[in-house]
């Protein structure tokens, strides 16, 4: 599962007892993976990862893979990619970008900050995407629809016309199909002054063919009159090369812009040229000591050798540094609901919990809310009585355990 849950309860020795408690039961039952959440709600992310999304429409099968949480590692392990799921399971303080001594007020200012700036050019970035795509299928649904509706630019060609000409002048007329017999025989003839033989069929589709007539062009208005008659539709159409060609242009340059907005040409990293030696991320998980943890080689990222264009390269980039302050939030969230639960000096600690399933669910909070229930007798009881008040709390009793708690979901694409 993708979901987790991560509880606090203080760092006593009678809780540390209740936690391990809780760890073997978990554990026997197979209810949950555990792991200790060292520590010294922004929808934010989620708008990222679907813009990941939108921007890979065409590869929607890679998106979950490029949604990863590099760059809070090591400077020897920045070239590594890390799923959600490891870096959360083995989350660590970033010391350097926030530093534990300094204030609260001061970390929570800078993570504020970060995450609005990276909010501000989200918006710019996918506005200026949007408008890109509206403008381009716009133009790509004028390609699209039956003969009488859509553009006849990329059908037609110069041959199909008689251009420049102060008498005559080429209709295009749209004949339905069981009447193609009767145009061949009376088109010649719906008017004075149509050239013999002159008709000629471009294009059909399922209901009908567009054909062309040239005629001269002082009986233009009598050919229309006589053709609606006849249940033939003249097609207005002026055939202009230059406008022609600055809307297949057009058409090329938003397609060309469109997909290097997410793939530019490959700049793969040359065989041999890392400077470090191939790494993956080692970590022991809290009573799961073999289960394995996931990395990418420094040559498997190289063998991709894929180039990002520019708004999916900056989307997975700031997509990592939200999600790395937003679980650096998820932190100081416990932190100070912790303090201000089991009171000073600080001792408490953080478990972070993977439900196996979800029917497993149900059961892993009916064992937490018994191991911990000592912690808060009055909110241990409304958990099984939605009668009883939390005096001084307005929350949904289902929102409040005995325990501290934070979900966190990484099912950003649902």
């Amino acid at each position: 599962m993708s979901e987790f849950w991560l509880i606090s309860a203080p760092g006593d020795k009678e809780n540390l007892q209740a936690l391990e408690r809780m760890n073997i039961v978990t554990s026997k039952s197979n209810l949950s993976y555990n792991t200790k959440f060292a520590i010294p709600d922004f929808k934010l992310i989620k708008r990222m990862a679907q813009s990941v999304a939108e921007v890979m429409e065409d590869s929607k099968g890679k998106v979950q893979e490029n949604l990863l949480a590099n760059g809070g590692l090591k400077e020897k392990m920045k070239c590594l990619k890390i799923d959600l799921t490891s870096f959360v399971t083995h989350f660590e303080w970033d010391m350097a970008k926030y530093p534990a001594k300094q204030p609260l007020v001061g970390v929570v200012d800078t993570l504020a900050k970060q995450l609005a700036q990276i909010e501000t050019d989200l918006k710019t970035r996918t506005a200026a995407y949007n408008t890109l795509k509206t403008n381009l299928e716009n133009l790509q649904k004028k390609s699209k629809g039956n003969l009488f509706t859509r553009t006849l630019s990329d059908i037609v060609s110069k041959e199909d016309f008689v251009l420049d000409s102060e008498y005559l002048v080429t209709l295009l007329v749209i004949v339905p199909k069981p009447n193609y017999t009767q145009w061949q025989k009376t088109y010649e003839s719906l008017s004075d002054m149509v050239v013999p033989r002159s008709t000629k069929l471009i294009t059909e589709d399922s209901e009908g063919g567009l054909f062309t007539v040239t005629l001269f062009r002082k009986v233009i208005d009598d050919f229309k009159t006589k053709a609606k008659e006849n249940k033939f539709t003249v097609r207005e159409f002026y055939y202009d090369e230059k406008e022609i060609k600055r809307e297949r242009e057009e058409l090329t340059r938003l397609l060309s812009d469109k997909k290097q907005q997410y793939q530019t040409s490959c700049v793969a990293l040359k065989k041999g040229s890392s400077t470090f030696l191939d790494h993956k991320v080692k970590v022991t998980p809290l009573g799961h000591p073999d289960r394995p943890a996931t990395g990418q080689t420094d040559r498997e990222r190289e063998s991709e050798g894929e180039g990002e264009g520019p708004l999916l390269r900056w989307l997975k980039v700031n997509f990592s540094e939200a999600f790395i302050a937003w679980i650096h939030i998820k932190a100081l969230r416990v932190f100070v609901e912790s303090v201000l639960r089991y009171g000073l000096p600080v001792n408490f600690q953080a478990v972070l919990l993977q439900p196996h399933k979800k029917s497993s669910t149900k059961r892993l909070r009916e064992v937490l809310n018994s191991v911990f229930r000592h912690l808060d007798e009055v909110a241990a009881a409304s958990i099984l009585d939605a009668s009883v008040e939390i005096p001084g709390l307005q929350l949904n009793n289902q929102d409040y355990f005995p325990y501290v708690y934070f979900h966190i979901d990484l099912s950003l694409l649902d």
